[in-house]
């Protein structure tokens, strides 16, 4: 079993920057590939960026990428999304994800899920 813990979110207006931390705890961090996904109010849950288990190779969804960087440290067991040039449309919960497989916009569910933190963009 992992938990994940995620903190940061907030206001912010449009143009700004914010970081999210997700703090895990559980089994080996080392084992799974992280990520993060989002969900406006209204629409389905989407896949942000994701973060491999070994080799930090990491991947993003179009309308994030430049603006976006997913980074983790697996000797403090956390995953961050680093987000800056923020717009309207980044308002959502963005939840923090974990899988013991590959982790992209294409594979597979996560195995866990964090219960999400509130992202607001003022324009």
């Amino acid at each position: 079993q992992v938990q994940l813990v995620e903190s940061g979110g907030g206001l912010v207006q449009a143009g700004g920057s914010l970081r999210l931390s997700c703090a895990a705890s559980g089994r080996a961090f080392r084992s799974y590939a992280m990520g993060w996904f989002r969900q406006a109010p209204g629409k389905e849950r989407e896949f942000v960026a994701a973060v491999t288990r070994s080799t930090g190779s990491t991947y993003y969804a179009d309308s994030v990428k430049g603006r976006f960087t997913i980074s983790r440290d697996n000797a403090k067991n956390t995953v961050f999304l680093q987000m800056n040039s923020l717009k309207a449309e980044d308002t959502a919960v963005y939840y923090c994800a974990a899988r013991s497989s590959p982790l992209t916009a294409y594979s597979g569910p996560p195995d866990y899920w964090g219960q999400g933190t509130q992202v607001t963009v003022s324009s």
